[in-house]
Parts: C-alpha cells; sequence; structure tokens
C-alpha cells in the first residue's frame, strides 16, 4: 500500500486530526479579526484583541461591529449571487483550450477545458464598462465588501458541506475518494479528490462545457478572479477616501495582477500542480477559495485604501525589482520541468542533455505509468527552488504598503508557513508515489528549497 499516495488516510493520526479542528475554529476567527482591524481599529494588528481585553469594546459593540460581515442581507446576497451566476456562465459557456490533468491515483487522466484567461478578461472588461456606462462605481466591492464577505462565508461553509454529502452519496469517482475515519479531518480536506458535474446536454449542444469541475471553478473563477476585481475596487475606494491613488497601491495592483495574469495564462500547467494533483475537496478548497482567499490575500489593498502610502522612487523600484526576480523565478523554474515533461525527457536544460530519474509509479487499478524526475536546471539545485520565487513576490506584495503597519505583512508569513508545510507534504506523497525512485531522487538532489542551507 502507498497511504500518501494521493492523500495521506491519518488513520488514528490524533495529532492530524486536532490540528484540522483548530484550523475549522481559527481560520473564520482570523479573517474577521483581520477585518475588524481595517474596519475599526485603523489597521493597528493588536488594537481588536486590546480593545476587547480591556473593555473598552464590549461584547454587545463587538457583536454590532462584527454583524454586518456575518448576517448576509438580501442585497448582498443579490450582489454575490450574481457574481457567482456570472462566473458559472462564463466558465461553462465561454471558449478554452483542451487539456489534461495528471493521473489521479486511482488512473484517471482527466480532461479540462481551460478558459481561465478568457473569462478573466471578460470579467474585467464588463467591471470597467459597467462602471463607464453609470452602473455602478469602481468602488462597489469595496464599499459593500462587509455584505460581500457575509454571502461569501455563508456560501463557503454551505459549498464545502454539500462537498463532503456528494463525495459520501454520489462520488464522481468513488475509487479516487479517501476515508480518514475522522469526520473532522475529512470534512476539512475533503473526501473526493475531483468532484464533477456533467453539463445539461441542452447548454452543451450551445458551446457549453461538458463538465463543470470544482477546483478549477472554485479557485479559479469566484477566488483568483476576484482577487485582481478587489484590488480595482478598494484602488478607487483609496481614490474617494482620499483623493489620491498612490504609487503603493499601483504596485499592489500591478504585482498581484501579473501574478493572477500567469495564473491563466498558464492555467494548463496549474491543472498538474500540487492543488489539483494532491488535494481533495473539502473545507480547505471550498470555504479557502470563497472567504480566505479573497480576503486575505487582498489585505495590502484594503490597507492600502485606509492608510496611502506614497513611497519614494527608490523604495518603489526595490519593491518592483523585488517582485519582478521573484516572477521571474517562479515562472522560469515551474515552466522548466513543465516544459521538460510535456517534451518526454527530450528538451535540452540549460543547452546540456537532460539528466533525470526513470521513475514509475502504481495506480490503485494496478496499471503502472512511467515518468523523469528531473535532477538538472533548477531542479538540480532544490526540490522546490520554485519556492523561492514565491517567497520574494509575495514579501513585494506587502513592502508596498510601507512599514508602519505589520497587518499587511500577513501574506508573506502565511505563504511561508504554507509553502514549507507543503514541502513535506510532497514528500510524504512522492515518496508513497514513487517509492525507491523517490529515495534515489532525493539523494541526487538533497536540498528542499535553498541550495546550502535547507
Amino acid at each position: 500500500e502507498n497511504p500518501a499516495w494521493g492523500r495521506h488516510t491519518a488513520k488514528g493520526d490524533w495529532p492530524t486530526h486536532l490540528a484540522c479542528l483548530v484550523l475549522l475554529l481559527t481560520t473564520p476567527i482570523a479573517v474577521y479579526y483581520y477585518w475588524l482591524a481595517l474596519e475599526y481599529y485603523d489597521c493597528e494588528l493588536l488594537a481588536p484583541a486590546r480593545a476587547v481585553y480591556t473593555g473598552a469594546t464590549t461584547p454587545a459593540q463587538l457583536w454590532e461591529q462584527l454583524r454586518p460581515a456575518l448576517v448576509p442581507t438580501w442585497a448582498g446576497a443579490r450582489l454575490y449571487g450574481a457574481w457567482l451566476a456570472l462566473q458559472a456562465a462564463l466558465y461553462v459557456m465561454l471558449p478554452g483550450a483542451h487539456t489534461h490533468g495528471s493521473v489521479t491515483p486511482a488512473g484517471y487522466r482527466l480532461p479540462y477545458r481551460v478558459n481561465g484567461m478568457l473569462v478573466w478578461v471578460v470579467t474585467h472588461v464588463l467591471f470597467v464598462a459597467g462602471a463607464r456606462a453609470g452602473l455602478w462605481q469602481l468602488s462597489v466591492i469595496a464599499r459593500n465588501w462587509p455584505q460581500l464577505l457575509a454571502c461569501a462565508n455563508a456560501s463557503g461553509y454551505a459549498l464545502a458541506a454539500f462537498a463532503y454529502a456528494k463525495a459520501v452519496v454520489a462520488p464522481t469517482h468513488a475509487a479516487d475518494r479517501k476515508f480518514s475515519g475522522s469526520f473532522t479531518y475529512d470534512f476539512f480536506m475533503g473526501v473526493e479528490f475531483n468532484p464533477r458535474f456533467a453539463v445539461p446536454r441542452w447548454l452543451q449542444a450551445l458551446g457549453g462545457a461538458a463538465e463543470f469541475d470544482f477546483k478549477i471553478f472554485f479557485n479559479g473563477r469566484p477566488g483568483i478572479c476576484a482577487w485582481t476585481l478587489l484590488n480595482i475596487s478598494f484602488a478607487a475606494y483609496q481614490y474617494e477616501l482620499h483623493g489620491v491613488v498612490t504609487n503603493g497601491m499601483v504596485l499592489v495592483n500591478v504585482l498581484h495582477a501579473v501574478y493572477v495574469v500567469d495564473f491563466f495564462y498558464n492555467e494548463s500547467w496549474y491543472t498538474r500542480t500540487l492543488d489539483i494533483a494532491l488535494d481533495h475537496f473539502g473545507y480547505y478548497l471550498a470555504w479557502g477559495d470563497l472567504v480566505w482567499l479573497p480576503t486575505m490575500y487582498t489585505l495590502q489593498s484594503q490597507y492600502a485604501a485606509r492608510h496611502p502610502v506614497q513611497l519614494s522612487n527608490a523604495y518603489a523600484a526595490a519593491v518592483l525589482a523585488c517582485g519582478a526576480a521573484g516572477y521571474a523565478i517562479f515562472r522560469l523554474v515551474n515552466s522548466q520541468k513543465d516544459n521538460f515533461r510535456l517534451s518526454g525527457g527530450t528538451m535540452q536544460v540549460w543547452g546540456r542533455e537532460p539528466t533525470f530519474i526513470a521513475a514509475q509509479y502504481t495506480s490503485s487499478d494496478g496499471k503502472v505509468h512511467r515518468t523523469q524526475l528531473l535532477t538538472c536546471g533548477y531542479w538540480g539545485l532544490a526540490r522546490h527552488f520554485n519556492y523561492v520565487g514565491d517567497w520574494l513576490i509575495s514579501f513585494a506584495y506587502c513592502w508596498a504598503c510601507g512599514m508602519d503597519h505589520a497587518l499587511p505583512y500577513f501574506y508573506i508569513v502565511w505563504m511561508i508557513v504554507l509553502l514549507v508545510h507543503r514541502v513535506y507534504r510532497d514528500d510524504s506523497r512522492c515518496q508513497g508515489k514513487y517509492g525507491k525512485y523517490w529515495t534515489q531522487y532525493k539523494e541526487a538532489v538533497p536540498w528542499k528549497v535553498l541550495p546550502g542551507v535547507w
């Protein structure tokens, strides 16, 4: 058995179950705590806790502060529902290229229609065009953010519950499910690997997609597509509040947009990454895509709207250089491995014949699959050298907000924790998947992320 091939079942692993319970309880608290600090406490990170501890904010006052972002309203539901409906319609109906993901633990190689770049462009054109036509203001999202957050939070929990129920009752691929014996773990991490629905035939006849894939849709559409829309809206909100859009806000928008556009432009590559090839669909992705991502990944623009920071030319240039370097490393490293795999191992790496380990693995249907583990180029430096790029560009996002407050620096802390944890998750998965070949790979490439350091 290869328990780590796909997702570790964690039977009897009570620390993991406890960690999932803690995250279920603390992630919504973190979202609302940061929102309180932004909305009521002048972006001071410790101020909400201090106010509650000292009694300056009573429980009744705290509830009144939180209620707009906790209790959905009909106005907010209509706006948020229209957003989800638009994204679903664009996802299903707009044309896109066809690709296939990695082989799943049960041996499936699922097809995908990737149209994220077109969806992103159409969404942003519609948003700006509607504002130009006087249908709404660009700041409409920022000004209605508490109501939208309340609806997103309710939708995230509903989606997580639905995903769990679907996995138990009507799974798309039953052989790719993972049950741990712990409801908490299964609800948080997810049971079903690639939940999908067949699109109605009449929509397919009109050119619609054949299937509606939960992972691709919820992460890429209401999640990542909302990222840049929120940034634009909070930039407009900054202008309404202060009469200026600072170069710090411009940098945040530009750097975030580069990452988002790269994601959609390379969406076929994304179908072969850990998010698709490792994670099952539970609270972690369902609530995370609808609430955590659009809320916590846009902290810099939310902060800059309330605390405008005009950076010196030298400071701004340093932020831009840091972000550009991070993006270059991120893209070059990821593209090198993806292009190598797509070439069947024949592509030259840095002008030389590639070195690699010819590996094989077995899916649960008994089929043997072959692949190559690259041991040269960037992937000869470290097994996750691409994370260096992630960390540099993540720091640049935060650095663009100046050094006055700790709040906007949450993102770099989060990315360090997330990716360090992912290093070990990936190692566990690959050890179970490739066995002795992964051991050989680790001997050939001993460093995890930073050559000579870690």
